[in-house]
Parts: structure tokens; C-alpha cells; sequence
């Protein structure tokens, strides 16, 4: 497993749950990962030491859990030593790696999407905006770690966005292009597919909070929480969802000559009109996987290993009939500045159904688990109902000791408050 954030240690668990009861390496890991895997000091863009650490461990299969990795080209030099690997290659990590991009190819295949302009030249982005109305949404070409799209609802806004990227570097290399989209009116929702070739399987549903702030507001994070299934997606919408848009943009990564075996993960709105794509990543989202694959009566190990060799086909995935939720906790001030080091307490028990996934910890010289990221951990809880899983998440969170931990208190709500 490539990666020490909250998506992998999920991941790992899951695998090594399977029946094969395979070894479970990771790379580099974290303080939780390494209670669930053997740990290397390898980090996740290191990519010939990560193929020289597979081939010295005889690693059977690599599952690639962030996008860098997969963007410099580690499932390319895995592939070609011989080494199974679970991951876009470079190639196909470009739909993640350039808005741009992949606004392109849905285009010309047809697949619907949000028109949109493109610009490297601040004057000139700001003579488009003058004349077109608002809310606009302003996208850094490449990746910003979830933080590079600005929902405009005024020029002002608009214009500071385009000064940001374009001109502060506010993104680096990131930005040097911007993407500005006619904004999409409706409900975000994401679809996870693990796509093998032309193969796939849609795993359940999800819906992501990436807002700060209860109520979303506030800045734009990497994801503050997550539940599963998403109810808005009924299974008539997701039938058109396939058939607009999911098959499609599969048939179109092969069409474009992409050789891609990992996850599509669809960013979706649900517009008046139908379902439109927001954006394309090409791995497991996360909070999303969080809540997700609790939810899987299925071998994981199974499912990744058939992508992997290109044996999808005829795979048929279970689903537990149980609701799923992950609360981030974070370090306050995330996503600007906040603080590291402070000391971790977690709950001696969990209940029944609650676990906790670490994302950004540490132990410190003393052996103590401390904070070392904005997204610190991972509550995830299970139970026959939404609003059980809340009530399960919620305690859990409260039952952590941290001096600077701050958590969304609305996770769920907007689909509880629903019914």
C-alpha cells in the first residue's frame, strides 16, 4: 500500500481482512497504519524506491492510494519490472493531474460537463469575466490538493481567484493555467469506479463535505466527512448516471489510447437537467473511502487483484445493507495554518461498529501519538441507520482528547434533515 494518509489506512484494514490474509506493507504509512501494516520510511513520490522496496519485499500487488505517485509515473515503472499494481498510469493520472484535460476529452466524447474557458493570461481571463455572469467557478489547471477551485459569487471574487493563481502563484505550477466554469446549480454527489479497461464496478454511493465550516461554509478543504449510501442518488438516477456518463467516460479513457486500471473517481452535480461531471480523480477519494468500503460484503482484495490483471469481467460486487459515516478531525486552523505535535488521546474502547483511521499523526520521541497534518483522524461509524451512524461518530469524537481538534458537527445532516 503507497501513502500514509486516512483513505489508506482504511484501504489496509480492508485488505487485510481479506481471506487471503495477506502480508500488508505500506509506504510510508502512519502512527495508525503501522498497529495494521508493516511500516518502510519510503515516501509516496519516491517512485524508484518504491519499485526497488517492492521487488526486495516480493510484493505481490501494489495498491496506490494518492494521486502524486500515480502522476509521476510509479504504476508505469511497476508494470514494467513485472509487478502487479493497482493504479492509473501516468497517462491515465492526467485526468487528475489537468483540469484541463479532462474538460477536453469530455467534450469531444460528448459526456456532459459545464462549459468552460481556459486561460494562462491574467488580462485576459479578467476581459471573460467582465462579460459573463456570476457564480463562476475558477479551477487551477493541476493539482491542489483539493483546494485549487474557488466558487465565485461575485467578480470581486472571480477576479481575486484569477490574481491568486495567476499572478500570486498561489498553486505554483498548479496554476500557471485556470480553468473558469459556468457554475453548476444542484447537489454534489461522487461515484467511486474501479475501472479495467472497459470493465468496471460502481461502488457504493457517497456524499463528501469539503467546507470548513458546518452549514458549508468557509474555505474549501481535502474533505471534512463523508456518509454512505447517498439517498439523493436513487437507483433510477444512478442507472442514468451509468448510462450517461460512467460508461461512457470509460469507453472514452480507452478510446483516447489510456491503458487505465484503478479508480475513476466521478465528481458529480445534480443539475435540473441531469447529472454533470465536475471533475475526474484517478484514485480513491477520500473521506469517501472511509465510509465506503465498511459498507463491502465483498473481498477487496479480490476486486483490486481481477482489476489489476485485467479480470474484471463477470465480477460481481455485495453490499451491506448498513449506513456508513466518517467524521474528520482535524487540527484548528486547517486547511490554513495550524499546529503540530499536540497530543492525541484516543479512546482505551470503541463501540460496536466505530473505528478510527489515522491520517496525519505521528509518535513523538516519548512514544506519545501526536497531530502532523491538517486532517489529523478518521472517525468512521457503521450502523443499521443514518442517523444511528451520527449518533455512533459523534461520541466518538467527543471522546478524543486533543488540545487543537476541531470537527464538523453537521456530517449526514443535510441527508437526515431530508427525510
Amino acid at each position: 500500500m503507497v501513502g500514509g494518509g486516512g483513505r489508506e489506512h482504511a484501504l489496509v484494514r480492508a485488505l487485510a481482512a481479506a481471506p487471503a490474509a495477506p502480508r500488508v506493507l505500506c509506504a510510508p504509512g502512519n502512527a495508525g497504519i503501522a498497529a495494521d501494516a508493516t511500516c518502510f520510511p519510503v515516501k509516496a513520490d519516491q517512485v524508484e524506491a518504491l519499485v526497488a522496496l517492492a521487488q526486495a519485499e516480493a510484493v505481490g500487488l501494489v495498491v496506490v492510494g494518492p494521486e502524486v505517485p500515480l502522476v509521476l509515473g510509479l504504476a508505469d515503472r511497476l508494470q514494467a519490472v513485472g509487478i502487479p499494481v493497482y493504479g492509473a498510469v501516468a497517462a491515465g493520472a492526467r485526468l487528475e493531474a489537468s483540469k484541463v484535460y479532462t474538460k477536453e476529452i469530455l467534450v469531444r466524447h460528448g459526456i456532459p460537463t459545464a462549459p468552460a474557458r481556459t486561460f494562462a493570461d491574467p488580462a485576459a481571463a479578467r476581459a471573460y469575466l467582465a462579460s459573463h455572469p456570476v457564480p463562476v467557478v475558477v479551477k487551477a489547471d493541476g493539482l491542489a490538493a483539493g483546494k485549487g477551485v474557488v466558487v465565485a459569487l461575485s467578480h470581486a471574487e472571480a477576479d481575486a481567484a484569477v490574481h491568486e493563481m495567476l499572478e500570486a502563484g498561489k498553486f505554483g505550477a498548479s496554476g500557471r493555467t485556470v480553468l473558469i466554469e459556468d457554475c453548476l446549480l444542484g447537489e454534489e454527489t461522487s461515484l467511486l469506479v474501479v475501472v479495467s479497461g472497459t470493465d468496471y464496478v460502481i461502488l457504493p454511493t457517497a456524499q463528501d463535505h469539503k467546507r470548513i465550516g458546518d452549514g458549508d461554509t468557509g474555505p474549501n478543504t481535502g474533505g471534512m466527512g463523508a456518509y454512505s449510501p447517498a439517498e439523493v442518488v436513487t437507483p433510477a438516477l444512478l442507472a442514468d448516471i451509468e448510462q450517461r456518463i460512467v460508461r461512457p467516460s470509460v469507453r472514452a479513457i480507452a478510446a483516447e489510447g489510456i491503458r487505465f486500471r484503478g479508480t475513476l473517481f466521478i465528481g458529480l452535480m445534480l443539475t435540473a437537467t441531469g447529472p454533470q461531471v465536475l471533475e475526474f480523480n484517478t484514485r480513491f477519494g477520500d473521506p469517501e473511502t472511509q465510509a465506503v468500503l465498511p459498507r463491502l460484503d465483498s473481498d477487496l482484495l479480490e476486486l483490486l487483484w481481477r482489476a489489476a490483471h485485467g479480470a474484471l469481467a463477470g465480477y460481481r460486487m455485495r453490499v451491506r445493507p448498513s449506513y456508513a459515516v466518517c467524521v474528520v478531525v482535524s487540527a484548528a486552523g486547517y486547511p490554513g495554518d495550524y499546529p503540530s505535535g499536540d497530543p492525541i488521546e484516543l479512546p482505551a474502547r470503541l463501540p460496536a461498529g466505530v473505528s478510527i483511521l489515522q491520517a496525519g499523526t505521528a509518535r513523538d520521541a516519548a512514544g506519545q501519538l501526536v497531530t502532523a497534518g491538517g486532517r489529523v483522524l478518521g472517525v468512521t461509524a457503521v450502523a443499521a441507520t443514518l442517523a444511528g451512524a451520527v449518533q455512533l461518530a459523534y461520541a466518538t469524537c467527543d471522546s478524543i482528547h486533543c488540545p487543537s481538534k476541531y470537527y464538523r458537527r453537521d456530517i449526514g445532516a443535510r441527508q437526515l434533515n431530508r427525510r
